[in-house]
């Protein structure tokens, strides 16, 4: 691959906390793009989220600055094993932030600048903990939705709606953002369905409609409905649609079936099409998780718990009430069953359903001598093995075996 010179070294860095990129071979009039400016664009060449694209611009522009501004190109292998080796050591970064760090490093080294460095396949990646996940209890789940609808009173009860948006999480076991991200369209009413649209992974899946929230979502459409209203009489331009679905439909984005079913209070500008203004956005992760962290006290549950938990606590509720693994598997929308398999682990109750010795010395009083039950005695050619009645012989039978006098010591 061809490799990008570095810049000159009386050029300035630019505003952004990144070096300039020269082209090879620069347009007349035009000035050379900024290194954070191409890192966004190769992003979204590829068709990345506007999460890594905001994580890898981020890791880029630390990793700049941990080296004083000097280019990219002009650092090595024993660089980058620095920067991520101070992240680990004096940062104390988790594994899982080690991991999106380098791979921000590897983008930039090979989407970006387009260099052949092979020493970045030497470079290990830290393994990741095997974590069993937190479970609410029933009461827990209860106790919580309860503490989340006594937030959600406002003058305004659509764009504070967080008990509906906690009961979606937990009846459907849909991420956090794929709960805000949903439009009245998704939603469908007569079939008992939800449509979740381009989930993790960029995947679509159908999940239940809980029964006991169909009157309390068609309340809530029915007070977003006359936020929307307001918003076509006082011109605000219309939600965000994905690809070029804004340009293929000029009116879809002015819809109602287009529109956010959890929308934001306040109009916010579109951090990628900044030229068409103020417009509604759907609620922020943010938001529901501060008050989601302030329900959990409320509630008085003390565990390390977060929105995603409510997910967690679907897929377990369901395996407990008899529930095959595959059936999980698609509402999660899991690519591997193994995935889903961690689910199984939180099920086994102290350590596989093993009762404790402990609990045996507090067991009630011994039989008396004689009330024990004997053991039936083995005969050749059963399959019951010696003194354990009713289970099945687990080796070789006798006479499959050498004769005893091979094993024993010579009497003296």
């Amino acid at each position: 691959m061809r490799a990008i010179p570095p810049p000159p070294s009386d050029a300035a860095p630019s505003p952004d906390g990144g070096a300039p990129l020269r082209e090879d071979v620069p347009h007349a009039g035009t000035s050379p793009p900024r290194l954070l400016d191409e890192v966004r664009r190769q992003v979204r060449y590829h068709h990345y989220s506007i999460r890594t694209e905001q994580a890898y611009v981020q890791w880029v522009r630390s990793y700049v600055h941990y080296h004083q501004l000097r280019h990219p190109a002009d650092l090595s292998h024993g660089d980058v094993e620095a920067f991520l080796t101070w992240l680990a050591h004096d940062q104390r970064v988790s594994p899982s932030t080690h991991n999106q760090a380098l791979s921000a490093l590897l983008f930039l080294y090979q989407k970006v600048l387009r260099l052949s460095v092979p020493w970045l396949s030497d470079i290990g990646r830290p393994s990741r903990p095997r974590k069993l996940p937190t479970v609410f209890t029933h009461d827990e789940v209860q106790a919580l939705l309860a503490a989340l609808d006594d937030r959600s009173h406002s003058p305004q009860p659509a764009l504070t709606p967080y008990g509906l948006i906690g009961r979606i999480a937990y009846g459907t076991g849909m991420r956090l953002l794929e709960v805000l991200r949903l439009r009245t369209k998704d939603l469908e009413f007569d079939r008992g369905a939800i449509i979740v649209r381009e989930g993790k992974g960029a995947k679509d899946r159908v999940v239940m409609l809980p029964a006991s929230l169909e009157a309390p979502l068609r309340r809530h459409l029915a007070a977003v409905h006359g936020l929307w209203a307001d918003d076509r009489a006082a011109g605000v331009a219309g939600v965000y649609l994905p690809h070029a679905l804004a340009r293929k439909y000029g009116r879809a984005a002015e819809s109602w079936a287009w529109h956010w079913v959890f929308p934001q209070a306040a109009l916010s500008i579109d951090p990628r099409e900044p030229a068409l203004g103020p417009r509604r956005h759907h609620q922020l992760e943010q938001t529901f998780q501060r008050q989601f962290k302030r329900a959990l006290q409320d509630a008085r549950i003390d565990k390390p718990a977060s929105p995603h938990t409510l997910r967690h606590s679907f897929a377990t509720h369901l395996l407990q009430g008899g529930y095959d693994i595959r059936t999980v598997q698609e509402l999660l929308g899991h690519a591997d069953v193994s995935t889903t398999m961690i689910y199984t682990h939180v099920l086994k109750l102290g350590g596989g359903a093993v009762r404790s010795p402990l609990d045996m010395l507090q067991a009630p009083s011994r039989p008396k001598t004689g009330q024990y039950p004997t053991a039936k005695a083995y005969e050749p050619g059963s399959s019951d093995s010696p003194g354990t009645p009713n289970m099945p012989y687990r080796g070789r039978p006798p006479s499959a075996r050498e004769p005893s006098a091979g094993y024993l010591r010579p009497a003296a």
